[in-house]
């Protein structure tokens, strides 16, 4: 079985398959998503198999960026389509971890789907991700490390610097976010009223819910059936609600047997590959006709 899986991730190396075609052979041929994930792990380290789109991909741009912010500098990542032309573009909000390759991966695939992408690090101000958080695992406090008002802040710088870049359709700018990123999303629409579109993966709702009259932008929102985060899916009904009060737009769904995190496929724990998979449509579905149309 390991040679077999040896031979995958030679493929996998040299390009002759794709991230997801890899792992659906990798479970095939192991019988389970974890036994894979535990023998992958075993025969390469997991950044280099984790990536569906590679960094050094020949139709992306990379480049680790800063803009001024109110309180000094703002550390991003930065992908962008190397042909020519004028996108619409997209913040991609990272989770309570900080920024780090899997953030950077979902810049990179929505590149693949015709946009610029901006991942900010709002640890910027702690020195940034590796700095502040050098261990890489969840910030249980990053509510308190990062007050929404830094937050709001750094998020408008953020959209300032896409809108004069030369590649960027400045009306055209949405958000994504996921976890505590997807609380940000949600809470930023509250404030940011030329935000074209805005996605929440598994986030928290606005507090107080009344915030909610301020949107003007339409929502789309996935969570898992299983999340057991305090104040993510027990808020669901009093938010659909609060939108449908104030005549806003709040398409979302919940994903039959979805942890937390379901689209983070670099935690072999959480990953629900078919609930990222349509999460991951239905985003690209809501995108198009919102920030391309």
């Amino acid at each position: 079985m390991a040679e077999k899986i040896k031979a995958l991730i030679r493929e996998y190396q040299e390009g002759k398959l794709s991230r997801r075609e890899f792992m659906r052979q990798a479970i095939l041929a192991t019988g389970s998503l974890a036994a894979a994930n535990s023998l992958i792990g075993s025969l390469l380290p997991s950044s280099a198999v984790a990536a569906q789109v590679a960094p050094n991909d020949p139709e992306i741009l990379t480049h680790n960026v800063q803009y001024d912010g109110k309180a000094g500098p703002v550390f991003a990542y930065l992908a962008r389509p190397v042909k020519a032309g004028k996108y619409p573009a997209v913040i991609v909000v990272h989770e309570n971890a900080g920024l780090n390759d899997h953030i950077r991966d979902v810049a990179r695939r929505f590149v693949k789907e015709g946009y610029v992408a901006l991942a900010p690090d709002y640890l910027s101000r702690q020195g940034g991700t590796p700095k502040a958080n050098p261990k890489g695992g969840g910030l249980s406090k990053i509510r308190e490390l990062v007050p929404w008002q830094n937050v709001a802040e750094d998020t408008q710088a953020s959209v300032q610097y896409l809108r004069v870049l030369p590649d960027v359709r400045g009306d055209r700018v949405g958000m994504v976010g996921f976890c505590w990123g997807g609380e940000v999303t949600f809470a930023t629409a509250t404030q940011l009223p030329s935000l074209r579109a805005a996605v929440v993966y598994y986030g928290r709702s606005p507090e107080p819910l009344d915030r909610v009259q301020n949107i003007k932008t339409p929502i789309m929102a996935h969570y898992g059936e299983k999340d057991t985060v305090a104040g993510v899916n027990k808020g669901i009904p009093d938010t659909e609600a609060a939108m449908k009060k104030h005549n806003k737009t709040y398409d979302y769904k919940i994903y039959p047997g979805a942890q937390h995190a379901f689209n983070n496929d670099t935690n072999s724990q959480r990953y629900n590959a078919s609930a990222a998979r349509e999460a991951w449509g239905r985003t690209q579905e809501f995108f198009k006709k919102h920030l391309k149309g």
